[in-house]
């Protein structure tokens, strides 16, 4: 019997739905918490917050059942509610992966006699916690666990999926979201974040979880069940990211070819999160010996203080705003951060080589386009490189990938939906051994193919490199793009986002999305929007004029081209966020540019105009 008055709680909570205190959606999942045996330990809390009137927290915690989205499941920690991060659902997760895997596996494999999960977690509130519970129950249903005891990165999970031969893993993290968020990442056999069909088999499974089954963490770990496995995976996995090292390692001190490649200068800054057991040790392997561990971003912290917001992510220009100061204060040459689950590489550099020059962060389209040419240019200098390699990328990230891939007569495999799982897919589908460089717009970049998965490792030492190599020759990192922007043609992106919480959120969202498809603004920035390509039913057309099939890769996403070749606007709901984000893209072809300031100067304002007329249509 519930120790609370079940009648009376229902009543009130019937009486809220009538007076549109809580949605219809909202009132009936609460029935469920407060009546159904299975959510019986949290039945009680359920009704003190009716008592308490707390309509708006309990409509928001229980209006949907977090999805798993382009990043997993991903949400506001709350302790109730299907549309919170809490042990219920973090539990139902974990159960249903368990349950999913041993019955795929029955029937498509030998091998469910063996089955295997390797877990690992960031610093976020309640992460360890989180992680051990996914533990506990994954070893309650027959899996050998291994277990990364300690902070660890995304890329490196990954990689011990991999490195195990695991048939998933689970992390513990909310990427670069507030200090108020956690999530949980599931990855398949190969180390691969799950796909369709998984992903929604998994839910299916997760839906009907009635009872969550444990095995305490401290028993299954005596018994051998979970299994501390984090130096043995550390050391693997950096020598791995080492392994994909393009600028030759100098002989001795002093001496050699490369012996002065790594005279650089660095500031790495791991905002609070995991990178420090990355990223550092990656930069040690590849020589080099001058990285400062930015002090007020080093104590691992899960309320992210000392950045802007308490939002620990590399996107954010402002993110660099002091640790610059402390760049110009040492000399420094280059600044390196990762998010905190170290899967998102951001950096800044000096505009010129020139003493006291200003500094600058890049955008991950320009790192994008930085660390392509790099990996293509080291491998066809190194004879690596043949017409038959290719690139990845999505659809929202710089075409100058595209054109820097066909100056190198290489392939690019560029239709893609948002989120690099869509680009591990590609690097299996495609073949491995011709795969040389994935990227996405927001940071995630991929060299090698010991990961599934964006690795900022990786990315942070080929940028170090890259910056090095540049050093070498009297320049920077912007110079470095400068000269490519002059050879490939200017290529400058916006984004921005309006944030659409809750349940009366997503309405607006589906309703945008609808107008976008429907009745498309006729132009942007003074520019004719010549034609609409709609990823959900995959036709495109022009205004006024009658939908064709459109080839692509099937999303919630609207892309509109503009008149003036190269610039286009896509928008899509974001996979892990209650927003929707726009992406703005302009180009300038190289033989039409007579000054390379004048042109950044006039696609600025053309990015302005654009996201001015797209927030008054979104209005």
């Amino acid at each position: 019997m519930p120790n609370f008055d079940l009648p009376a709680t229902l009543a009130q909570l019937d009486q809220a739905a009538a007076a549109n205190k809580i949605t219809a959606d909202s009132a009936a999942m609460i029935r469920r918490w407060l009546t159904e045996p299975r959510y019986a330990d949290y039945a009680a809390e359920v009704a003190a917050q009716i008592a308490s009137g707390k309509w708006k927290e309990l409509d928001d915690a229980f209006w949907t059942v977090i999805p798993f989205g382009t990043g997993g499941r991903r949400g506001k920690m709350y302790p109730i509610g299907s549309n919170a991060i809490n042990d219920r659902t973090i539990g139902e997760s974990a159960q249903g992966v368990a349950d999913y895997v041993v019955d795929w596996t029955k029937k498509n494999s030998d091998k469910s006699s063996a089955l295997s999960c390797a877990i690992a977690y960031d610093t976020r509130h309640n992460s360890r916690h989180f992680a051990e519970l996914c533990a506990e129950i994954m070893a309650a249903a027959g899996f050998k666990v291994y277990f990364l005891d300690g902070f660890r990165s995304t890329p490196e999970l990954s990689f011990a999926v991999r490195y195990t031969n695991s048939a998933c893993g689970i992390m513990v993290t909310a990427s670069h979201n507030p200090p108020s968020d956690n999530a949980v990442k599931v990855y398949w056999a190969g180390g691969i974040q799950v796909l369709p069909p998984h992903d929604k088999a998994i839910i299916d499974r997760v839906m009907t979880v009635d009872e969550i089954r444990h095995r305490p963490f401290a028993e299954a770990l005596a018994a051998g069940q979970i299994v501390y496995c984090q130096s043995e995976v550390d050391r693997a996995f950096i020598a791995a990211v080492h392994s994909q090292s393009l600028l030759p390692l100098p002989l001795g001190e002093g001496r050699g070819e490369g012996a002065a490649s790594r005279q650089l200068k660095i500031i790495y800054s791991p905002l609070h999160g995991v990178g420090a057991s990355a990223v550092l040790p990656a930069l040690a392997a590849d020589g080099f010996k001058e990285v400062e561990l930015f002090a007020p971003h080093a104590q691992p912290d899960g309320d992210f203080p000392n950045v802007p917001g308490h939002v620990a992510n590399p996107e954010n220009p402002a993110v660099f705003d002091i640790i610059i100061d402390r760049a110009k204060q040492t000399g420094a040459d280059l600044i390196l951060a990762t998010d905190p689950d170290c899967d998102r590489l951001g950096a800044a550099a000096p505009l010129t080589a020139k003493p006291n020059s200003a500094w600058k962060p890049f955008t991950g389209n320009q790192l994008a386009s930085l660390l392509a040419e790099y990996v293509l240019s080291a491998r066809k200098k190194a004879g690596t490189l043949s017409p038959q390699h290719y690139v990845v990328k999505t659809l929202v990230t710089t075409e100058m990938v595209r054109r820097i891939a066909d100056q190198f007569h290489v392939q690019t495999h560029g239709d893609l939906q948002v989120g690099f799982k869509w680009i591990g897919q590609e690097i299996d589908a495609a073949g491995p051994d011709r795969f040389v460089f994935g990227c996405e717009e927001s940071h995630g970049y991929l060299v090698g193919t010991h990961v599934r998965d964006k690795d900022a490792a990786v990315a942070a030492m080929m940028l170090a490199e890259l910056a090095a190599a540049c050093k070498a020759e009297g320049k920077t990192l912007h110079e470095q793009l400068d000269a490519l922007f002059w050879q490939y043609g200017y290529h400058t992106e916006l984004q921005f986002s309006l944030t659409m919480p809750g349940a009366a959120g997503m309405q607006e969202m589906q309703k945008l999305m609808a107008r976008l498809r429907s009745a498309p603004p006729l132009q942007l920035a003074g520019y004719k929007v010549s034609r609409v390509r709609d990823y959900q039913s995959l036709t495109q057309f022009a205004p006024g004029q009658p939908p064709q099939p459109l080839v692509g890769p099937h999303g919630d996403m609207v892309m509109l081209d503009l008149a003036a070749k190269g610039n286009y606007v896509a928008v899509r709901p974001s996979g892990t966020e209650p927003k929707v984000k726009f992406y703005m893209f302009t180009f300038e072809p190289a033989e039409q540019i007579a000054n390379l300031d004048d042109t950044k100067t006039d696609c600025l304002h053309r990015l302005e105009n654009m996201q001015r007329d797209l927030s008054a249509f979104a209005k």
